[in-house]
């Protein structure tokens, strides 16, 4: 399914008219209808997502219907529509559960913060549509990117976690320091980073997430400390101590980069919130008999270069 704009409003007009533009936000009831259109704040800090019932019944004229409400500001004036915000859609392609949205150029002057917000509510609403698994913004047929200069592809609705209540994601700028393995891989060198990322997220995770991800390649002489593969079981922080659970292909070296670098590369980087003192690592829930402790403190000694 390929729709062009022009075709959308057309539709709308002859469709849904007076009656979508009431319903959208309004409707409280439950029912097999129903679906959750989400908006921004005003503030631009969060979105909320607000009961809607469907007037339509195919796919197509359903994702015409929730791009019309999201288009259209609620009744509560606290929030506003997020394709309201003087940027214009210019064209839709559904295929194969996949559903593209290309925006003009306007979509890129929007604020960091508000942009992820945005699209955390597009991608919400619309992935409750059947034929819609994944969805992905573009401008001008381009791909957009984040504030690290990464680009920004297919989006699905659990990269935006639900709060408790009908808000989702409340978003935050978070600067923090991170240690990576140098070219050899017998040091660590830190490098600054700057993050948006969700309240409901624990700045532990963040850190370690940031990590595995590994450098942005905006600071040169910088490599991945940690086996990317290796996947986070949970993290948590109490009386000063950070307790990271990871799976087994925390062990396994990547870049010659021995596990005691390794392990330092997340105790420094977790040791700069002011939150954690001492780090435990943990596999599988157990702490490995070949690390050298069970709790780690920051190790600056094995730091041979500081990157602003």
């Amino acid at each position: 399914m390929r729709l062009i704009l022009k075709q959308i409003k057309i539709f709308l007009l002859a469709v849904l008219c007076a009656l979508l533009l009431a319903a959208c936000g309004e409707d409280e009831t439950i029912s097999e209808n129903q679906m959750q259109v989400y908006y921004l704040s005003n503030s631009e800090t969060k979105v909320e997502m607000h009961p809607y019932e469907m007037q339509t019944n195919t796919p197509e004229e359903q994702l015409l219907e929730l791009l019309e409400c999201l288009q259209t500001n609620p009744e509560k004036r606290e929030y506003k529509a997020p394709l309201d915000q003087g940027f214009r859609v210019q064209d839709i392609i559904c295929e194969d559960g996949k559903l593209q949205l290309d925006m003009d150029e306007a979509y890129l002057a929007l604020k960091p913060i508000t942009e992820i917000l945005t699209r955390a509510a597009i991608v919400r609403t619309l992935s409750q549509l059947e034929t819609v698994n994944l969805v992905q913004i573009t401008v001008n047929g381009g791909l957009i990117y984040d504030t690290q200069g990464n680009p920004v592809n297919w989006m699905s609705a659990d990269q935006f976690i639900d709060n408790d209540g009908n808000e989702i994601n409340t978003f935050e700028l978070a600067r923090i320091k991170l240690y990576f393995a140098s070219e050899d891989g017998t040091s660590l060198l830190a490098a600054y980073r700057e993050k948006h990322y969700s309240s409901n997220t624990p700045i532990e995770r963040l850190v370690v997430d940031e990590l595995l991800a590994g450098p942005s390649g905006q600071v040169a002489g910088l490599y991945a400390s940690i086996n990317p593969a290796t996947k986070v079981i949970n993290i948590t922080t109490k009386d000063g101590i950070c307790y990271v659970n990871l799976s087994e292909d925390f062990l396994t070296v990547v870049n010659n980069v021995p596990t005691e670098i390794s392990i330092y590369s997340i105790v420094n980087s977790l040791a700069e919130l002011s939150t954690v003192n001492k780090v435990q690592i943990l596999i599988n829930g157990e702490t490995p008999s070949s690390f050298s402790a069970s709790t780690f403190e920051r190790n600056l000694d094995i730091v041979t270069a500081w990157e602003n």
